[in-house]
């Protein structure tokens, strides 16, 4: 199966269920969607995208959150907590110090467990219902773990969440604790982690949902319908770029899926599609190489290290999804530095907005790349935040100003203040 922006809409098979199937991007093999728990193909082990007999247009976008896109999704309705309908915020400082034509910040951090996840979740926990599965179980940098538990306690489920000892924000572990889920820390990376959680999977003790999960990343393709609409709404025209962070690519493989299926249905032109642009830590920037090498496979870096935890990801899943996404766009990958991503996190507080260090990486690769003439002065350019600032507080605490220490008197605090 292509994964290119010309692809036509693929025939549909036997084994569609209510006109939905999985298809292997790999060999095109195709699955019926709930008659068994599938992650890859049964065929090659490539990955599975989820098909539609019917693609939707703008007109059949009905509701709030997430679900109003149920046209665009296996079922009408999940296990819900309100997630979706995030803001689209202005910043014009920021705007105008990085110089394009409109820049809008896309919080996710703003979805009930405080990221992009809930928007995977709603629609992999319902996924797992119809399955009629067990125990739930992810391994998570944080984050997953937060919407797992929440949304697998909220659909009376159990889960189980793997982490790297050590490696996870408290702010992380404790939504995951408070949720119910049942927490292993790992004497190893995220990556270790993955690779336990895909084996338990296998033997049949859990259902996985990591981004490898392709239901996940039908209720994450929302983000992007969320942008088109709002810069539609706006100026009329859909963004020119939309840069966001990657760890394992779940989001820029789902927003390219959102907007292939878009040009399928005729609703979006192939030109128009707007530039998919992935932004990585210096010290885990697997993507970004095989970018700039020109790689179609991602090497697995086994040591990975930056203070932007939720991209602490030396080997991502769904690269195979995400690399045809960045280059059938015209986008491109950029590394940039912690001190760079702290710089962005401070940059966007200015404006009001607090989001833990990983979002930031959008924006800090987003001021790289106008700095280096990649983005243009006419540019309108969405950047991702994906987790709220409290994900990561002893981060927003490092980045931010110290405290003050002051006698308990009005008039020695103003001569303070004058200081």
């Amino acid at each position: 199966m292509s994964l290119s922006l010309s692809a036509e809409q693929p025939a549909v098979p036997d084994v569609a269920d209510d006109g939905v199937w999985l298809e292997c991007i790999e060999c095109g093999e195709t699955f019926a969607p709930f008659d068994d728990v599938r992650y890859t193909c049964d065929e090659c082990g490539g990955l599975l995208e989820v098909r539609y007999a019917d693609l939707p247009t703008f007109d059949d976008f009905e509701g709030h959150g997430v679900w109003r896109y149920a046209a665009a999704l296996p079922f009408e309705a999940g296990v819900s907590i309100q997630e979706g309908a995030t803001p689209l915020y202005e910043v014009p400082r920021l705007e105008d110090e990085i110089g394009i034509e409109a820049l809008r910040i896309k919080h996710e951090g703003m979805n009930p467990t405080g990221s992009f996840k809930d928007r995977g979740m709603t629609v992999g926990v319902q996924v797992a219902k119809e399955l009629g599965v067990g125990r739930l179980a992810c391994a998570s940098t944080g984050n997953t773990s937060a919407a797992l538990a929440a949304y697998g306690t909220r659909g009376d489920m159990e889960t189980l969440v793997l982490l790297p000892a050590g490696k996870v924000a408290a702010g992380k572990i404790a939504q995951a604790s408070l949720h119910d889920a049942r927490i292993l820390e790992v004497d190893g990376n995220f990556d270790a982690c993955l690779d336990i959680v895909q084996e338990l999977a296998a033997k049949g003790e859990v259902y996985l949902l990591n981004s490898l999960n392709p239901f996940r990343l039908e209720g994450q393709k929302t983000i992007g319908l969320e942008i088109l609409e709002g810069f539609l709404a706006d100026y009329d025209t859909v963004p020119d770029r939309i840069v966001l962070p990657v760890g394992n690519a779940g989001n820029t493989s789902a927003l390219y899926k959102a907007f292939r299926e878009l040009v399928q249905a005729g609703e979006l032109d192939e030109d128009d599609v707007p530039k998919l642009t992935g932004v990585q830590a210096d010290g885990a920037a697997p993507m970004v190489e095989a970018i700039e090498n020109d790689a179609d496979e991602v090497r697995r870096w086994d040591d990975v290290e930056t203070r932007a935890t939720a991209i602490r990801i030396g080997n991502p899943v769904n690269a195979p999804k995400a690399i045809p996404g960045i280059r059938e766009t015209g986008g491109t990958a950029v590394a940039v530095s912690d001190e760079e991503i702290t710089d962005a996190q401070r940059a966007l507080a200015r404006e009001g907005i607090g989001v833990e260090p990983a979002s930031a990486a959008s924006v800090a690769g987003l001021r790289k790349l106008r700095a280096s003439g990649v983005v243009d002065d006419d540019e309108r350019v969405a950047c991702l935040t994906t987790g709220h600032l409290l994900k990561d507080p002893d981060a927003a605490a490092a980045a931010g100003g110290d405290p003050e220490p002051v006698p308990a008197d009005t008039d020695d605090i103003l001569e303070h203040l004058q200081q």
